[in-house]
């Protein structure tokens, strides 16, 4: 015994102190350099893009490219493909929006991400969370890398519940393929008020890869009102705490 705790003592704090890490080169999703886009001439990003989240606008100085996050599967085909650097991995973790219009960027137009609020709210101390999944799992995953102890999201009050009366909120992942929609809208049915409801990646958020086929595959809000998007395919641990974070701190509450 005495020995496993000399041992134990010797690893260290593995737990992150720093909030929101910035991610290592070449991964990420993508975001603008300064370097400016040669407009139609190029196309190269458009051609790459498998789920179409790139589209083009030119103009006599070049072009703006606008690029939908909520529909992007971080592949980094048009990182690569830009043969003006206009397009680079982005390093940010803190991705995650209230309103799904804020998920699609532009080259020209900057959009500043709001600043965590201040103010106390119901969830303020603690939340708890009921995850469903509709795919692939790889979201999955990540929602249980982030109670592991580098990540360890309970330091914050968040708490993962196998019920949905007993939860704060939904976090959905996967792209809520139509076998799925009577399930998912009884779990919700069975969540008191207030409730509140989470696109955990880029299926939940527009179906990804998977949107306008058969299956009716088409993400979270055509089903149920969202309050959260988080993009990524799947999202960083940071990313998925980022987001609880942000409805607990009470913003787009309905």
């Amino acid at each position: 015994m005495l020995r496993l705790l000399g041992y134990l003592l010797n690893q260290g704090v593995v737990t992150s102190k720093e909030y929101c890490e910035p991610l290592s080169d070449g991964v990420g999703l993508p975001d603008f350099s300064d370097q400016p886009c040669a407009g139609s001439e190029c196309n190269e990003c458009l051609s790459v893009c498998p789920t179409d989240a790139i589209s083009l606008i030119s103009a006599e100085t070049g072009g703006e490219v606008r690029l939908d996050l909520g529909a992007c599967i971080g592949c980094s085909m048009c990182v690569r493909a830009c043969p003006e650097e206009t397009l680079v991995n982005s390093k940010n973790t803190a991705v995650a929006r209230f309103n799904r219009e804020d998920l699609v960027i532009s080259s020209i137009e900057r959009k500043v991400a709001e600043p965590m609020p201040k103010t106390k709210s119901l969830f303020s101390r603690s939340i708890a969370c009921r995850v469903v999944s509709t795919g692939c799992s790889a979201c999955d995953l990540e929602i249980a890398a982030c109670g592991n102890s580098i990540f360890d999201m309970e330091r914050y009050g968040i708490h993962i519940v196998a019920s949905p009366r007993f939860a704060d909120v939904l976090l959905v992942t996967g792209p809520v393929p139509k076998a799925m929609h009577d399930a998912l809208k009884s779990c919700y049915e069975a969540m008191a008020e207030p409730r509140r409801v989470i696109a955990v990646g880029t299926c939940a958020t527009s179906g990804g890869l998977h949107k306008g086929g058969y299956a009716e595959a088409n993400g979270v809000d055509s089903l149920l009102p969202v309050d959260l998007y988080i993009p990524g395919c799947p999202p960083h641990p940071w990313s998925i705490i980022d987001g609880i974070k942000k409805v607990m701190a009470g913003r787009g509450t309905r």
